[in-house]
């Protein structure tokens, strides 16, 4: 294992418990930071309540009892579009609610994970942004206190990625770190190939993780479900290894997907990589593809005696970094001045 691998399990892998609330409060005060916590969300009606509520009642409530000040001064769901009651509940257990389509309304928006987060992160204002996915039904205040601790306790540090123990649920039975099927199959293979540097980072795939605005601004996002790696390579590639931390979170429980679904993420992760590493996709030239030009992934159906094939689009869209919008900067000048 590279030697800078090793040296940020050794000195910058920590545990959601090594801070109380009480301590990163202080911090932040001592530091004049600003807190944002966003969840990009679609179709979440089921989970995305109880992560509000959590949020609100330990990290907003019980921390401004405890010491007269919130640790999360913005709470923000980022609606990518859901057509059931996810925007509804989450703004009933207190968080602020945000359609995509409400951020930069001048560029229309598409479809995806990355798009959300990168929309926003043009919606809020923390010096300090978490981000948590929305389909988490293991979530406790814990993860933000572990993914802000870094952070907060040394200013060298930019970026902290989330890890925990992923098991896979089908049904009644578990699967113990059945999960993180892409991770283990695509992203880690990838890494250690092109980015040995970043072999230590035991969840590159992690939806849950804190970074300084003042990194996040400079950053494209992939608008889909690459948006995790391209961040983690992106961020390696502008300040290094040093910049990057890590923190157990425990066991983290939410959604799986079927593996055709899996797939389609794995492509995206895969073209999203390999695009970092110089190494561009052969795009499909066939006559019948709707998109020519564009790549394409073919999963096979079977239905009744014979197969079909399902071409699928691999998603290759990237926002480019907020500081390079004017929109943005002006949003940014006219809340610093109010």
């Amino acid at each position: 294992m590279h030697s800078a691998a090793r040296q940020l399990l050794k000195e910058r892998t920590f545990d959601s418990g090594d801070w109380t609330l009480e301590e990163l409060v202080g911090l932040k005060l001592s530091q004049g930071l600003t807190i944002s916590v966003i969840l990009p969300a679609l179709n979440e009606e089921l989970t995305v309540g109880g992560i509000v509520s959590e949020i609100r009642e330990w990290l907003v409530e019980e921390s401004t009892a405890r010491t007269g000040t919130p640790l999360i001064d913005e709470l923000v769901v980022l609606d990518s579009g859901s057509t059931d009651d996810t925007s509804l509940v989450a703004a009933q257990a207190g968080a602020t609610v945000i359609h995509r389509d409400e951020v930069f309304a001048d560029i229309p928006a598409v479809t995806g994970k990355g798009e959300a987060m990168w929309r926003g992160l043009g919606a809020t204002q923390g010096d300090l942004v978490v981000f948590v996915d929305a389909d988490l039904r293991s979530f406790t205040s814990s993860y933000v206190i572990g993914l802000l601790g870094p952070l907060l306790a040394d200013p060298k540090i930019n970026f902290v990625k989330a890890f925990y123990e992923r098991p896979l649920i089908e049904g009644d039975r578990i699967i113990s770190n059945g999960g993180g099927r892409v991770t283990e199959l695509v992203a880690r293979p990838l890494l250690n190939l092109y980015w040995p540097e970043l072999a230590g980072v035991m969840q590159p795939l992690a939806g849950e993780y804190a970074a300084r605005r003042t990194l996040l601004e400079q950053l494209p996002f992939h608008c889909g479900y690459g948006v995790d790696i391209a961040l983690l390579i992106d961020s390696w590639d502008l300040m290094g290894i040093r910049g990057i931390a890590q923190v157990d979170l425990g066991t983290r429980v939410h959604r799986n997907h079927d593996t055709p679904k899996l797939g389609r993420m794995a492509a995206e992760v895969m073209q999203t990589a390999l695009k970092r590493a110089g190494i561009e996709p052969t795009p499909s030239s066939s006559h019948s593809s709707p998109n020519e030009g564009t790549a394409f992934l073919a999963q096979f159906e079977n239905a009744a005696d014979s197969y079909s094939v399902q071409p699928h689009e691999i998603e290759a869209i990237e926002r480019p970094p907020l500081a390079l919008s004017a929109q943005y900067r002006a949003h940014r000048a006219m809340h610093t001045t109010t």
